[in-house]
């Protein structure tokens, strides 16, 4: 897995004191991103699902998992891995996306692991950072068209249902 890197006890990621992983690689290029260092899929640095989740799990005060990018489903099978344990170990699972929980329904058809990655979420805030919907005042998103949308009940009705 790589990885541009990891913040423990984030609070801006997510309810709670959350562990966060920055995953490295996006092919999206969104103008103004946040974090344009994590768009080079050759940048940052290898490591295991393994050993991020005794990271994860080494501070007894995590909340929850974040998998943020970079772009966390270009990596579904390493990042579903790592939210499989983060809710075996009783903890939340976020995840953000520059893809809509629609196209990433339409990539689970040819990626089964986007379907695992989805299924041990719990909430993703799903679509492209757009530059002229940024906001300073939306809480857990950069830009209006974004979303914060409740997994489970999405993939239970087969349409995105927003938190």
């Amino acid at each position: 897995m790589r990885v541009s890197g990891t913040v423990q006890d984030s609070i801006v990621d997510g309810p709670g004191l959350r562990f966060t992983v920055f995953t490295q690689g996006c092919p999206h290029g969104c103008e103004g991103c946040h974090n344009p260092q994590t768009h080079d899929f050759n940048g940052g640095s290898e490591t295991t699902a393994a050993a991020l989740t005794a990271q994860m799990l080494g501070n007894p005060l995590t909340d929850g998992l974040t998998l943020s990018g970079g772009e966390p489903f270009a990596q579904a099978e390493a990042c579903a891995e790592l939210a499989e344990a983060a809710k075996a170990a009783g903890l939340n699972v976020w995840v953000y996306s520059g893809w809509t929980f629609e196209e990433l329904l339409e990539k689970a058809g040819a990626e089964p692991e986007v379907m695992r990655l989805l299924r041990a979420a719990d909430v993703l805030v799903d679509g492209r950072f757009e530059l002229s919907g940024r906001s300073l005042d939306l809480k857990w998103r950069g830009s209006r068209n974004q979303r914060i949308i409740d997994v489970p009940r999405s993939l239970s009705s087969g349409v995105a249902v927003e938190s």
